[in-house]
């Protein structure tokens, strides 16, 4: 019988003292964080608080002239610009490990709480971008009429009852890739570092489709053969279960972002992981911080493919 324990808590040593337990804790699955593939980190440099600026600079535009014999040419002054990244998000945990019940315990619970509260950190951030970064995407790579040049492409609008959403079927999920591809291919975004994140019910659609041409993914082997989505008309292709989701009158729509990692920037940073005394009790107090910031740098490098969850016919 462990130590009493509070009538408001939960007594940890039930859980944990061998005699009860075998002593293997359940396996927890965490939802895949795509943000560290999506996005360029390579600009973190030094961050050390929350309110820290990541200056970048970028190559200027030079401008092309014609040229005529004997008419002189003009000369310019190329001055670089910049992108101010702030670093102006932070989130943290902070959970209290009492030293009786760690010492009957024959885990090291500190360690895999931790280690827990990272992996729930990522995902938290994972959230938080995904859930925003469309809003930034640029005019002509969203909506009905998408494309800079055609302008005849539907990537879905939002609407009461969720009937503009794009409705993504068996036979229409590559065609709609593909044609995200265009989106990006009017706007000049290189084909490196392509991605797309979509929900997991619009991978079963990709993968369930007529996917027998194992040169669409890129791949040695067709995904109905492997279950591995892999690489689709130059994308990468993530699935996350962090996809935001918008419900229209009972109607799910998902903004499906897709894009380039040089369009969309990421710095973070773990500033502080620490294990304090708990002045108030026998305990340690396991804390994490996590400061961190995002921008998308160039709208014109992201797209938005608002859909659905279509029927087959």
């Amino acid at each position: 019988m462990g130590v009493a324990v509070d009538s408001g808590l939960t007594a940890l040593s039930n859980n944990y003292i061998p005699q009860i337990y075998a002593g293997k804790l359940l396996v927890k699955f965490y939802r895949s964080s795509v943000f560290g593939a999506i996005a360029s980190t390579e600009y973190e440099g030094e961050i050390k608080k929350y309110g820290d600026k990541v200056i970048i600079r970028t190559t200027p535009d030079i401008t092309i002239r014609d040229y005529t014999i004997g008419a002189g040419i003009t000369s310019e002054r190329l001055e670089p610009g910049k992108v101010e990244l702030d670093i102006d998000n932070a989130k943290y945990f902070n959970f209290g490990m009492n030293i009786v019940e760690e010492k009957q315990m024959d885990v090291n619970a500190v360690e895999k709480w931790s280690a827990d509260g990272a992996e729930q950190m990522k995902n938290a951030i994972d959230v938080s971008i995904l859930a925003n970064i469309y809003a930034d995407v640029a005019a002509a790579n969203k909506g009905a009429t998408a494309g800079a040049i055609s302008a005849n492409i539907n990537l879905g609008t939002t609407a009461a009852d969720g009937s503009n959403a794009v409705a993504i079927t068996k036979a229409n999920v590559i065609d709609k890739i593909v044609e995200c591809g265009q989106i990006l291919d009017e706007q000049d975004v290189p084909d490196t570092g392509r991605w797309i994140v979509i929900p997991a019910w619009m991978a079963t659609k990709l993968k369930t489709s007529d996917l027998k041409d194992a040169s669409i993914t890129g791949d040695g082997k067709s995904p109905l053969r492997n279950c591995r989505i892999g690489m689709i008309d130059r994308f990468e292709v993530f699935v996350s279960n962090n996809v935001a989701k918008t419900t229209e009158t009972a109607v799910a729509c998902f903004n499906v972002v897709f894009g380039v990692k040089q369009g969309l920037l990421l710095a973070s940073q773990f500033t502080e992981s620490r294990m304090v005394d708990d002045p108030k009790e026998f305990q340690k107090l396991i804390q994490g911080l996590q400061v961190y910031g995002y921008k998308v740098a160039k709208p014109d490098s992201l797209g938005l493919l608002y859909c659905k969850y279509g029927t087959e016919a």
